[in-house]
């Protein structure tokens, strides 16, 4: 699998409004411009999602997939594991969130995807930069909008 991609923004809100956020699912389509259709499929003890289907569409690259999450308590992170993909063969991340001094956090995005098409290592890592870099815009607009 390939090496992990890590991008990091500031987001003027505190930790729990920012996770607030990442944790709504359900409003993902109406912020996250590939998001065509995101469905919980099993909560967890905590009562955040533990399994979501993600309908994705992005221009050339078009997937189906179930991530199951791992949430800290703290809520301060989340991780997940992909469970079934389309064109996916692993995928995981997270969120770390850090609070900052001025109230604001420090939201730290990794992510690493393994396809089941063959495709050249710059290129796997040049998407995803592209997915992350536009998740923590999209993530900081919803939150400061």
């Amino acid at each position: 699998m390939a090496e992990k991609t890590k991008r990091s923004i500031t987001i003027a809100a505190t930790p729990r409004q920012v996770m607030d956020v990442i944790a709504d699912y359900a409003a993902y389509p109406q912020w996250v411009a590939a998001a065509k259709s995101v469905e919980v499929l099993e909560v967890g003890p905590s009562g955040r999602a533990r399994q979501v289907r993600f309908v994705l569409d992005a221009g050339m690259v078009k997937d189906t997939y179930v991530l199951e999450f791992d949430w800290a308590a703290d809520g301060r992170s989340v991780s997940w594991e992909l469970v079934s993909g389309e064109i996916q063969k692993a995928q995981s991340g997270s969120y770390t969130l850090e609070p900052l001094p001025d109230g604001s956090t420090m939201v730290t995005y990794e992510l690493t995807v393994d396809l089941t098409i063959p495709m050249i290592g710059l290129f796997t890592r040049k998407a995803e930069k592209a997915i992350t870099d536009t998740a923590l815009k999209e993530l900081k607009k919803r939150v400061e909008g």
